[in-house]
């Protein structure tokens, strides 16, 4: 049952007459599951797994890079990227390594993700949170880095699936 009207619903406040919805609410990650619908919107990457091996991969401009390596892993177990907090800004597991020409690309990190970079593992000048990552034709052609190993602080050894 979808709220048709934009006028006010007696004994509702606004905020509950706006919830409703005839579709569903994209889950985490959703978007980031579905191929481009134009080639123009292709971003293309290199990463750069643990043992260092290169893996050419794509995404496409909207994509949250956390959520896109989440869709990776499934064929390619090499680029997992654990997202411990679900992009919540909670922990540094998803910690990334940019090359530096497309790390200074991005928008300045908020107070938040730089209190999380500083309990990362292996941090680097151009280290970033791949939950805070959204990819732009800007981005085309960026390396991302996998640091050596993160650290769970919460469970370590446990790596979640993605869902």
């Amino acid at each position: 049952l979808a709220l048709q009207s934009s006028a006010p619903v007696p004994g509702f406040t606004a905020s509950w007459a706006r919830s409703l919805r005839a579709t569903a609410l994209p889950c985490h990650g959703e978007y980031e599951m579905r191929d481009p619908d134009k080639p123009e919107d292709v971003v293309h990457l290199t990463v750069v797994a643990r043992d260092g091996t290169r893996h050419e991969m794509q995404g496409k401009v909207g994509d949250n890079l956390l959520y896109l390596f989440h869709r990776w892993q499934r064929t390619d177990p090499d680029v997992s990227l654990e997202g411990a907090c679900e992009a919540s800004l909670a922990c540094s597991t998803c910690h990334v390594v940019l090359s530096p020409e497309h790390f200074d690309r991005l928008p300045e990190p908020i107070e938040e993700e730089e209190d999380m970079l500083d309990l990362a593992t292996c941090l680097t000048s151009t280290s970033r949170l791949g939950c805070q990552i959204v990819l732009t034709k800007e981005l085309d052609g960026m390396e991302v880095t996998l640091p050596a190993y993160s650290r769970n602080y919460y469970v370590d050894g446990h790596v979640p699936e993605p869902h």
